[in-house]
């Protein structure tokens, strides 16, 4: 046979011959689809095999660079269990040490610590969507309120052990010793309980963004990220941030990723779209990593519901004077480059891009754009999480700015996990956008 056609998807075909050349020269190949109708275009036989062998080069080095970071994703994973579990079994121990019990109620308080820790790896697998709604709420509650809890044990114990070690405090005074045990529990307790009340406590921040671009009227934004609506966070505390966001009568409601926490489940059963509904201005949002750990397509479907307008890679305009530009999560290493979408941008706008993780901030200065929301860090949530955030991140909470763009790094008006603020904050943004 004198002709071939390649397709995109890599069939081979008869060639229908028109002007493709004999197989040595030239050969179709299909490369996109507008329609119905096949984009073709020429190349040399040669320069085709060349090309393939290129290709396979390129899946040989992803395949390679994949399996690399999965060694690397399964050795950090490993050094979670061994770190976590070493903590239980530390902050265990000394429990053990220094109530004053017989070995059966330490056995007891011992093993109901222990207990509610492990609760926390029902989170894993999707084993809490396969339970009653109340009893995967409570185990979720549990786990990971555990966790903090655990924590700040170690932490305890640790600074005692330091102290004993120097020689500032004596051993004994930790050795079946009920006042020390009972000022230890009391202080973790009273801590947790001032770390839930400071999670309830929702922050407002006002924010003025002032542009030289042209602007027929100001416009006042809410700004929000990371929800987290779920096992913990439900449809009547929902209720109550919908009802605060309407009393700040916005123009537009913008929420920067992880709307859901980790399953879409109890958002459905509770009918939280409901509540969303109630808000009574247009909401733009952008995926985060937490809508993939709940099954992106479901999400997906759970915002249509709720009328939230879900930018993925793509842009919407307000009157004319703002474009909203929502990234795609990093989670989806296929997604869109900034500089793409804000090329493809309505141009002349006031600029906002949404972009969940807060990596790579350089780029919005770089393209110009007026405004960058951001969530994903929580800035950890409690202290010294957030001292290990403020590392990680150039920017993990608040204002920021390089040259002519300015940033938000939201620490989120939801939470994952346990219910508690240690040293963050809970908050929503009211920003007023305005011509100097």
């Amino acid at each position: 046979m004198d002709y071939f056609c390649v397709s995109g998807i890599g069939m081979v075909f008869p060639c229908c011959g028109m002007g493709c050349g004999n197989l040595y020269d030239r050969s179709c190949i299909d490369i996109g689809m507008e329609g119905q109708m096949v984009v073709r275009t020429c190349v040399s036989a040669r320069e085709y095999v060349c090309g393939l062998s290129e290709m396979r080069e390129v899946r040989k080095g992803m395949s390679d660079k994949s399996d690399e970071n999965g060694t690397m994703r399964m050795m950090f994973f490993l050094l979670f269990l061994l770190l976590t579990f070493g903590s239980l079994f530390y902050v265990l121990w000394h429990t053990w040490q220094v109530l004053p019990l017989q070995s059966v109620w330490r056995w007891t308080a011992v093993g109901v610590m222990g207990g509610c820790f492990l609760c926390m790896f029902l989170i894993f697998g999707g084993m809490l969507d396969r339970l009653p709604l109340w009893l995967s709420s409570t185990m979720y509650q549990i786990g990971t309120s555990s966790l903090i809890a655990l924590l700040y044990l170690f932490l305890v114990f640790f600074c005692i052990d330091v102290l004993c070690v120097v020689k500032v405090l004596p051993f004994d005074l930790f050795r079946s010793n009920g006042m020390s045990a009972g000022f230890i529990a009391g202080g973790i307790a009273l801590l947790l309980v001032l770390g839930n009340m400071h999670h309830n406590n929702k922050v407002r921040v006002p924010l003025t963004l002032q542009t030289e671009k042209a602007l027929k009227k100001d416009y006042r934004i809410v700004m929000l990220s990371d929800l987290h609506l779920g096992y913990h966070h439900h449809r009547g505390e929902l209720a109550r941030w919908v009802d605060m966001i309407n009393d700040e009568k916005p123009d537009v409601i913008l929420i920067a990723g992880d709307i859901i926490d980790i399953s879409v489940r109890p958002l459905l059963e509770e009918n939280m779209a409901e509540e969303l509904r109630r808000l009574k201005a247009p909401v733009y949002a952008c995926l985060g990593n937490h809508e993939y750990f709940s099954r992106e397509e479901k999400a997906k479907e759970f915002y249509k519901d709720a009328g939230i307008n879900l930018l993925v890679d793509s842009c919407a305009t307000i009157d004319g004077e703002i474009c909203v530009i929502g990234r795609d999560d990093r989670t989806n290493r296929r997604r869109k480059s900034l500089k793409t979408l804000v090329e493809n941008a309505p141009k002349g706008m006031y600029t906002i891009v949404m972009d969940h993780q807060p990596y790579h901030l350089e780029e919005a200065e770089m393209l110009g754009v007026d405004f960058q929301l951001s969530g994903h860090t929580h800035r950890g949530q409690v202290w010294p999480i957030s001292w290990i955030t403020d590392r990680v991140y150039e920017c993990s909470w608040g204002e920021w700015q390089r040259k002519g763009t300015r940033y938000y790094i939201s620490s989120g008006l939801g939470i994952w996990g346990g219910k508690f603020r240690i040293g963050t904050q809970s908050e929503y943004v009211v920003a007023e956008v305005r011509k100097r």
